[in-house]
């Protein structure tokens, strides 16, 4: 191959551990916070309604390990999206509101963190999650509180929590970097 070829864009990433491990870092504990909130709240959504949608019986921490393994996923998506050219190009422009120009990278991917976990609350429990138990038909997942006000807090909560972790795990610059290809 030629070296014009073997170069790729990485556009405003840098990190010595990459957006992946960022974002599943930042989806556990994102997980992890909205899961005491909802431990809070009502300690069955995680023992018994999480694992009930799956059509499991509550054993153990089982709903904790599926409620860390959802975050671990969303994180990851969450990564994937933010550092695409054209979500992170829109996070580092240089906005012509004052306020805004004065807001740094960081900032913006909590922001962008927050509007991600509002988008899987609307999207997760509030359309998914209704046709998923009525397709499984399992009477354990049917108290899940799908568009409760604790769940669009916990989800906004998880947002927020995985763009500050990601944010700090992560470098994000507006410079353009080219990196070789791996084979």
């Amino acid at each position: 191959m030629s070296a014009e070829s073997d170069t790729q864009s990485t556009v405003g990433v840098e990190t010595s551990i990459g957006w992946p491990v960022g974002g599943a870092v930042g989806g556990a504990v994102g997980a992890l916070a909205f899961g005491a909130l909802i431990w809070l709240f009502d300690p069955e959504v995680v023992s018994a309604a999480i694992p009930g949608i799956y059509g499991l019986d509550p054993v153990g921490v089982v709903g904790w390990g599926i409620h860390l393994v959802h975050g671990i996923g969303l994180g990851l998506i969450f990564g994937f999206l933010v550092t695409r050219e054209p979500i992170l190009g829109t996070l580092q422009m240089n906005p012509e509101t004052e306020s805004l120009s004065r807001t740094g990278i960081t900032l913006r991917v909590v922001a962008a963190g927050f509007v991600f976990g509002l988008a899987i609350w609307a999207v997760l429990p509030v359309i998914v999650l209704p046709v998923w138990i009525e397709a499984i038909g399992t009477e354990a997942a049917a108290d899940f509180p799908t568009a409760a006000v604790e769940s669009m807090v916990g989800h906004l909560l998880f947002g927020t929590v995985l763009g500050i972790v990601f944010a700090l795990v992560t470098n994000l610059h507006p410079e353009r970097a080219e990196t070789p290809l791996e084979d």
